[in-house]
Order: structure tokens, then C-alpha cells, then sequence
């Protein structure tokens, strides 16, 4: 009852702020731009991305056979149902414990393969957390609407576990009520368990260890060089035994900054939302 009350108020809010002309309200759809071809454009990507979520579940299923991988969900802009002619799958990884890195290079293969045969974009793999890992460092409305909007596919478990670790996300989304329990776990077939029988041993943690120092060296060059990717962002990767992620200051401060702008269109006090952004 409390979550259709709080629902109640955010519906009449929305409302009140069309009628007073602060946003504008595009069929389904809410803008602070009063044009329609946004919510073509979003309605366009809607359908686009239901075709673009079978390859999605399709490319999950293989990600889920390979070592280490304990879970696995859709994240991007997929994750928030939308798809263009650029879009790529993005998938968040969640590895066994001390062997992100494995799993990883095993990962990356698998892309290197697929982009060979033109399905690059279908395996597009840049966030990795292990299970000694599942808080996420970054408590922002950023990185708490990744979080909630993120689509799991496998691993019910180190899912639920993941979303406990970050238990904070309910300060910025107190609706959002995450559910994994129906989720498949990750699929250990025979290559799978070959390999991480192997690597159970001391050998598997000195080799995690050292995958980790080579990416770590090749990414400090690439940041020190200030290369840039085919969109023109800078590139950066921050590098842990237990993470491999993305810099946000390449592009998360850029976007708060948007956000704290888009917000103060709709509030003359930003001292109301400067806590959404710290």
C-alpha cells in the first residue's frame, strides 16, 4: 500500500508540474523540452531495443559457460530499453573471488573472436567486479540508477548478494524493489570445470595476479597518452584485484553536471539537491 501512496504522489507531482508549464508531457512520456520528436525517438528505440534484448540473451547464455563467471547482467543503455543503430550490449560481470582477471581474459577472447565475425558488438564487456568486490565505491544518482536499472540474466545468488552490498541505491530509488530469485545460476560445463580445477590452486592466484599487472600497465600508458576512443572520449580504466571498470572522471562528473543543470530548471533551491550528487 505504502509503495501505490508514494506512487500516487510522484503521478500528481508530474502533473502539476505540466499544468504549471515547468516539463512537458510527450504522449507516455515526460520532457523538459516541449518537442515530440523526442518521444518518437525514445518510442523508436523501445522497439529497437525488444529486437536487440534476444541477441542479448542469446550472447548471456554463452557468457554464462565460461570460468569463473558467478553472474551476469544487461547494463547500458539496453538495460534502460532502448536501442539505436550504434548501440552495443554492455554486460556487468560478477566473477569468482581473486580470479576477475581470469575470467576476464577469457572474456575478452570471447570478444576478440566474436568482433572477428562482425558480432563484436554484441559481447561488449567493461565493468567487472569480483565477489570480494560487490560495493560499488561510487554512491551518486549515476551510478545508483545504473544499478537499478541493470537487467540480470544469471546467477541468483551473487546477484542478490550484489544488490545487498549496495543497499544504498534505496537513498536515490526508494521504489525500486530489485528481484534475482528467479534467475538461472552460471553454467560450469565441462571447459569450464577443467579450467577452474586447475586454477584452484596457488598457480590460478599467481597468474590472477599477473594478467592484473599487465592490463594495469598497458591502461597508465593509454591514460598517460590521453588516447581517446572512436567517439572521442578519453579513454581511462581504473585497475584492482577485485575490479576493472571505467574511469568516471572521463564522463560520470560530466553527466552530473547535466543532471544538476536539469534540476535546477525545476527547483530554485539546489541546497535540495546537491545531496543526490555527492
Amino acid at each position: 500500500m505504502q509503495r501505490e501512496i508514494q506512487q500516487a504522489i510522484i503521478d500528481q507531482t508530474l502533473e502539476m508540474l505540466v499544468e504549471e508549464g515547468t516539463i512537458y508531457k510527450l504522449l507516455s512520456f515526460y520532457s523538459l523540452r516541449n518537442d515530440p520528436l523526442l518521444a518518437d525517438r525514445r518510442m523508436k528505440g523501445n522497439l529497437l531495443a525488444n529486437k536487440e534484448m534476444k541477441h542479448a540473451v542469446k550472447a548471456a547464455a554463452i557468457l554464462a559457460r565460461l570460468p569463473y563467471v558467478k553472474g551476469l547482467a544487461i547494463s547500458g543503455s539496453l538495460s534502460k530499453n532502448f536501442a539505436d543503430e550504434y548501440t552495443d550490449v554492455d554486460f556487468f560481470i560478477v566473477t569468482a573471488a581473486d580470479r576477475l582477471w581470469i575470467a576476464r581474459s577469457f572474456l575478452q577472447l570471447l570478444y576478440k573472436l566474436a568482433h572477428m565475425v562482425g558480432k563484436g558488438r554484441w559481447f561488449c564487456l567493461n565493468y567487472y567486479i569480483d565477489e570480494k568486490g560487490l560495493a560499488i565505491s561510487e554512491r551518486n544518482i549515476f551510478t545508483a540508477m545504473e544499478i537499478v536499472t541493470l537487467v540480470p540474466m544469471y546467477g541468483a545468488e551473487t546477484m542478490g548478494h550484489f544488490l545487498s552490498a549496495n543497499g544504498w541505491v534505496s537513498n536515490f530509488f526508494p521504489l525500486h524493489k530489485p528481484a534475482v530469485d528467479q534467475l538461472k545460476e552460471t553454467r560450469p560445463g565441462i571447459f569450464r570445470k577443467s579450467i577452474e580445477c586447475v586454477l584452484s590452486t596457488k598457480l590460478g592466484d599467481r597468474i590472477d595476479v599477473w594478467l592484473m599487472k599487465i592490463t594495469k600497465r598497458r591502461w597508465q600508458k593509454k591514460m598517460k597518452e590521453q588516447q581517446v576512443n572512436e567517439k572521442g572520449i578519453r579513454i581511462g580504466m581504473l585497475v584492482d584485484r577485485h575490479f576493472s571498470k571505467p574511469d568516471p572522471a572521463n564522463f560520470q562528473h560530466k553527466i552530473l553536471d547535466q543532471y544538476f543543470n536539469k534540476m535546477s530548471q525545476l527547483v530554485q533551491n539546489k541546497e535540495r539537491i546537491i545531496p543526490l550528487i555527492n
